[in-house]
């Protein structure tokens, strides 16, 4: 299964948000392997930009605009929409929103745009929140809702910490370039 990653900028914003892409292009990399390793899942992995131009205030970019962009470009693809701005409606804890093979995020922007810190708290786990979701889903899990708002929950309020992860992509104790949910509770 492909599972398509899309940043959707601003038209204005292209020039200024290129380092940001390239971080998306990692993080989608990255969670290939971190699929593979939790879920046994095997995905092709795609990214894209979906530049967005000025709109009146009726033809305002929303939820129902991406899910209608999501069937035209095929429903058996899992499509994730990196958005800068919050879904209008969610059924999570955090800034995204989920259905079958489609997923969507409030994506923000850093103040320092190297500051790779904030992308991985603040956008990344939230990536993680909802592929996590849909994977789980996928799989046929029970509580695929349920037991991932049990450990977002955790992780929010008790201190429970993301799985932190380098470069390679593998386990770190150091400043980590990716954050993830910690599903080791989950029962797969």
């Amino acid at each position: 299964m492909l599972l398509h990653f899309i940043f959707v900028i601003k038209e204005k914003d292209l020039d200024k948000r290129k380092t940001e892409y390239e971080y998306v292009k990692q993080m989608a990399q990255f969670y290939k392997s971190w699929i593979k390793q939790h879920f046994s899942k095997d995905f092709e992995i795609k990214t894209d930009e979906m530049i967005t131009s000025p709109r009146s205030i009726f033809q305002r970019l929303d939820t129902h605009t991406l899910f209608t962009d999501h069937q035209a470009r095929g429903k058996d693809i899992y499509h994730f929409y990196l958005c800068h701005f919050r879904p209008i409606w969610t059924d999570c804890p955090c800034e995204g929103y989920h259905a079958e093979n489609f997923s969507m995020v409030w994506w923000q922007e850093p103040k320092n745009k190297d500051d790779i810190l904030f992308l991985a708290e603040n956008n990344c786990t939230i990536v993680s929140h909802e592929l996590a979701h849909e994977i789980l889903r996928q799989i046929k899990h029970k509580n695929f809702i349920e037991d991932v708002h049990d450990v977002w929950t955790q992780h929010i309020h008790n201190n429970l910490p993301f799985e932190q992860y380098g470069k390679n992509f593998k386990k770190t104790s150091e400043e980590p370039m990716f954050l993830a949910l910690d599903i080791s509770s989950f029962q797969l």
